[in-house]
């Protein structure tokens, strides 16, 4: 499982009509790999939930979602799987099939929010509009 966790001022999702914004907090866009399991996903949502990258007032990256009462957006984004080692367009043969990924991420899902419920989706294996303020910037990337 790879993530790209981004500590953002704002953040907003789009899918047609439907729509999911947040506040101050993270933009997480994960992409499940064959061989992902539960226990992948229940390590990376606990890590998510317990990471200390808000700045204190000391400036030092010490604070985590609890102190600063920040939200999460979680989205699927299965090109995260994809490879540019070889060629010119990305292979794709480590993404995991969408049928057993939209279980797995909805059981992400699940977890992250059992750590922290402040949490908002974005719309599997739909065409969507991200629209986010980085804050920092502040970028990390997990794998797992």
């Amino acid at each position: 499982m790879k993530a790209v966790i981004q500590r953002v001022q704002r953040a907003t999702v789009r899918c047609g009509e439907q729509s999911a914004t947040i506040g101050p907090g993270l933009l997480v866009l994960a992409g499940l790999e064959t061989g992902d399991t539960e226990a992948t996903c229940a390590w990376v949502a606990a890590k998510i939930a317990t990471l200390r990258i808000f700045e204190d007032g000391d400036g030092k990256m010490n604070l985590g979602l609890p102190e600063t009462g920040g939200e999460i957006l979680a989205i699927s984004q299965f090109t995260l799987a994809g490879s540019l080692a070889r060629g010119r367009r990305p292979s794709f043969d480590r993404a995991m099939e969408p049928e057993a990924a939209r279980v797995l991420f909805q059981r992400f899902l699940d977890l992250l929010r059992a750590h922290y419920p402040r949490l908002k989706t974005g719309f599997f294996q739909e065409h969507m509009e991200v629209e986010l303020v980085n804050d920092g910037p502040v970028t990390f990337i997990l794998e797992r």
